[in-house]
């Protein structure tokens, strides 16, 4: 008798059980998302209505593009073939309009006074919840909210003010100057050279972090280097099966490769951490010659000023803060660098004036870092190329609790999409021309570009890209020196296929021809 009644005792609990599970489950790829879209519509906001599971997911990774024609008098628009479904969301129902991310709908903001405030509200709209496939690839100050992120960010900006980049030029030029040498060589030997510059400018760019990152650790930089390289493709190709519950738990041959790469590039990155730091504490190093050191030195001045371990950074910090100087630094300027010499091809006159900015201000003489600041038109073409070919296409954020922004009521559990690549295109914001090539649009400051501040190439508000002068101090250093020994045109074997991956890349390459001066 009392074995029949525990049996349905157990019974009646495992049935309340699996019944409160499966409501949840409905609850999350149903219920839920059926009331969101009730909200946000009542909000004015129009998009295709919730498809069970995956919403738009599969619609979205399947949508393919076709290479621009150069002779296209949009040939900058590269809306439709970065995001390619954003654009076609907006096609259909305007610029307040919302996509589903699975079972969560994501809201289109193009507004740039509302990308400002959800810029500087960073403690309300936060990063959105990474998964395990994402912090395999890169987690750090990117990824991280609250005090967390108070913490890196503080320990972390000391090494990036203005003296301590000046510290870091010298790297920055050696870099470059290799990269000048090969191509001066392979141009010597005949009239002129076509080249992909696509893979150089890259290896200049990792480079230049390698040197300024890691000191004396330079060959142990470019390993990491390809480590991070590789993760970035396995990270893209994992995309197509993110909308799957629980498939970044499966032992896939993908997710295998993710997990090792992982766990190689963070032992790199500890023995370099862990030499340096022996180093200094004999006096071998000085913890002042790359972001390294000087991250350390940082991090130890913040622990030894409270008398707290728990105020500084933790080893697993450190690590996550090196892979980001990787793939931000190296991404981010080796993007600008590629995109502003094929702008600059197909638009000779301001290559011209660029150069004669350049002989004027440095002649044929090395560079000098106080000298860049004199480079006015240099820096308007990067602007220019910034804005038509940012290397960021989209910022997410997340809110967790009932939100107003501007005039809109937001519930929580909504993701927020900031495309900034359509914003940077906006005819309503930039003008009738806002899909070509202008630099003079920027002579008189940002400020002063557009007939509203709708320029994010690095974010905004506390959590702007805190290696926003670094990217811009090696990219004028670098298209200096390029400008001092080249002129370059367009080979005709270049394809013009803008694609968004980690940053916005040339698909098919920069097939360009060099010629000597």
């Amino acid at each position: 008798m009392e074995i029949t009644s525990t049996n349905a005792l157990f019974t009646g609990l495992g049935t309340i059980v699996v019944a409160w599970m499966l409501m949840r489950v409905v609850n999350w790829v149903w219920l839920k998302p059926k009331k969101l879209e009730k909200l946000i519509r009542q909000q004015g906001f129009s998009g295709n209505p919730y498809r069970l599971f995956h919403g738009d997911m599969k619609e979205m990774t399947a949508m393919s593009t076709k290479p621009i024609n150069i002779s296209d008098s949009n040939v900058h628009n590269i809306v439709p073939t970065t995001l390619p479904f954003h654009h076609h969301i907006n096609t259909i129902y305007g610029k307040k309009s919302f996509i589903w991310n699975g079972p969560t709908p994501n809201l289109n903001i193009g507004d740039p006074k509302m990308i400002r405030e959800i810029f500087f509200k960073n403690e309300i709209f936060i990063k959105p919840k990474s998964n395990s496939l994402v912090k395999w690839f890169v987690s750090g100050m990117v990824a991280y909210d609250g005090e967390q992120w108070s913490k890196v960010r503080k320990i972390s900006s000391p090494a990036f003010h203005q003296y301590k980049l000046k510290d870091m030029f010298p790297s920055i030029y050696w870099s470059c100057k290799e990269m000048i040498s090969k191509w001066k060589s392979l141009v010597s030997n005949q009239n002129h050279l076509e080249l992909d510059v696509r893979p150089d400018i890259q290896t200049l760019t990792a480079d230049v972090i390698s040197r300024t990152a890691f000191g004396s650790s330079y060959e142990d930089g470019r390993k990491i280097f390809e480590l991070i390289k590789q993760q970035a493709k396995n990270w893209t190709e994992s995309l197509q099966f993110a909308f799957l519950p629980g498939w970044r738990f499966l032992p896939t041959a993908l997710n295998r490769r993710m997990k090792s790469n992982y766990n190689e590039t963070r032992a790199l990155i500890k023995g370099i951490i862990d030499r340096k730091e022996e180093a200094i504490k004999l006096g071998e190093a000085n913890n002042n010659d790359d972001l390294l050191g000087k991250l350390i030195e940082s991090n130890n001045k913040e622990i030894q000023e409270h008398g707290k371990k728990e105020t500084g950074m933790s080893i697993e910090e450190v690590i996550e803060e090196c892979k980001l100087f990787y793939l931000a630094g190296q991404e981010t300027t080796g993007t600008l660098l590629t995109w502003t010499m094929v702008l600059l091809c197909m638009h000779p006159r301001w290559q011209a004036l660029a150069r004669e900015e350049v002989v004027q201000v440095f002649g044929n003489d090395k560079p000098k870092f106080d000298d860049l600041n004199h480079l006015k038109v240099v820096t308007t073409i990067l602007q220019e190329a910034l804005r038509l070919y940012s290397p960021a296409t989209i910022v997410t954020r997340a809110i967790y609790k009932e939100t107003k922004l501007g005039e809109i009521n937001l519930p929580p559990g909504i993701l927020l999409s900031l495309p900034l690549v359509m914003v940077h295109h906006d005819h309503e914001y930039w003008g009738d021309d806002a899909d070509e090539f202008n630099p003079d649009r920027f002579s008189a400051g940002v400020s002063k570009a557009s007939s509203e501040v709708a320029f994010f190439p690095f974010g905004g508000g506390p959590r702007i890209c805190i290696g926003q002068n670094f990217a811009l101090i090696e990219a004028k250093l670098a298209l200096a020196m390029i400008l001092q020994n080249f002129s370059f045109e367009l080979s005709p074997n270049y394809v013009h296929a803008p694609k968004r991956g980690i940053t916005v890349q040339p698909q098919y390459g920069a097939h360009l021809i060099l010629h000597n001066i």
